[in-house]
């Protein structure tokens, strides 16, 4: 399988403004930020995982963004996400992770997009004091490989024929 990473981090990507222009235009007006770009890899995609930091027990803004307005546009776009399999990740120092899940989850779950299990929850633990030592958490790792191993596997019975 062929993956893309699209990071966040040097994108601007401006909140939703629930102006509901989406309803008839089927994309987002919204106009000089890096926003339809994603949309359209993400639509392209036949699987998606979101990953993101939690800093406050909470998705982070960027990323936030773009699963407001990406929600929006497929969901008045027909249920465009509707048969995709993905699902999230998340990082946090200590704690905080469990509502990060649950919103990306959520996210998922309102699109249509079928959720592969794992052994434990998808995420792991990082970053005492700043460190950006992710690699240490053994267990964490674990769990996202059987998550990917469980992702492709699905993938493979919907879309390789």
């Amino acid at each position: 399988m062929e993956t893309e990473v699209i990071s966040l981090r040097d994108r601007k990507i401006e909140p939703c403004t629930g102006c509901y222009d989406c309803r008839e235009a089927r994309v987002c007006t919204i106009a000089g930020d890096d926003f339809n770009e994603i949309f359209d890899k993400m639509m392209a995609a036949k699987g998606i995982i979101l990953s993101s930091p939690v800093y406050v027990s909470a998705v982070a803004p960027p990323l936030m963004n773009v699963l407001c307005r990406s929600a929006f546009v497929a969901h008045w776009g027909g249920k465009m996400m509707m048969g995709k399999v993905g699902g999230p990740i998340t990082v946090a120092q200590r704690a905080g992770q469990n509502m990060a899940l649950s919103q990306l989850l959520l996210w998922f779950f309102f699109n249509g997009i079928t959720v592969p299990g794992s052994i434990y929850w998808n995420i792991g633990v990082a970053g005492t004091d700043g460190a950006h030592d992710a690699e240490k958490d053994t267990i964490g790792i674990q769990t996202i490989k059987a998550f990917g191993k469980n992702m492709s596997e699905i993938m493979n019975k919907l879309f390789i024929k």
